[in-house]
């Protein structure tokens, strides 16, 4: 009777969550796959991440869409690399100009998604990163909602640069 008693006291206790770790508004993040670390702005408002890439070509490989492009960041080589396709999303662009009445028009892209490993501080994980020309931006890569939560993240908007060195072996 006492053992089942302490099963069931087991079993009735609520799972604790870890906690997420604190990260800064802006960060330093390392793409193992590509040997690269990028500066990156975490945004809570986006919903997915990208990652700054140009000449940006799809094609097949044993039957599979794959996709080459080169880095588009401040200080990135003329690598070419290629990587497996994932999915192509859609992504909705509000008009900034439109001659259409309808002030809500939006344009849909298409971009290609690589699963792709992120490192942040000690954290590895493989999360989905469309690619985009992002070289008009400050930051080469966008970590938007979902990949913060696979990176177990909190962003405090009033720090920067919180995480080590990005360092997963």
């Amino acid at each position: 009777m006492k053992v089942l008693l302490i099963l069931f006291s087991l079993v009735a206790l609520p799972a604790l969550a870890a906690e997420p770790t604190l990260y800064g508004r802006y960060e330093k993040i390392g793409l193992p796959e590509l040997k690269q670390t990028l500066k990156a702005k975490m945004d809570t408002g986006a919903y997915t991440a990208s990652l700054s890439a140009r000449d940006i070509e799809l094609f097949k490989r044993d039957g599979e869409d794959w996709v080459r492009f080169r880095l588009a960041a401040k200080g990135a080589d003329d690598t070419l690399y290629e990587h497996l396709v994932a999915r192509i999303s859609k992504i909705k662009n509000r008009a900034e100009e439109s001659d259409d009445e309808d002030e809500d028009a939006v344009a849909i892209s298409k971009r290609p998604v690589i699963d792709l490993q992120l490192c942040l501080g000690d954290q590895l994980r493989t999360v989905e990163v469309n690619l985009v020309d992002r070289s008009g931006f400050n930051y080469p890569l966008l970590i938007g909602a979902k990949a913060l939560r696979e990176l177990d993240a909190a962003i405090d908007p009033a720090k920067r640069y919180t995480a080590s060195k990005p360092d997963c072996k």
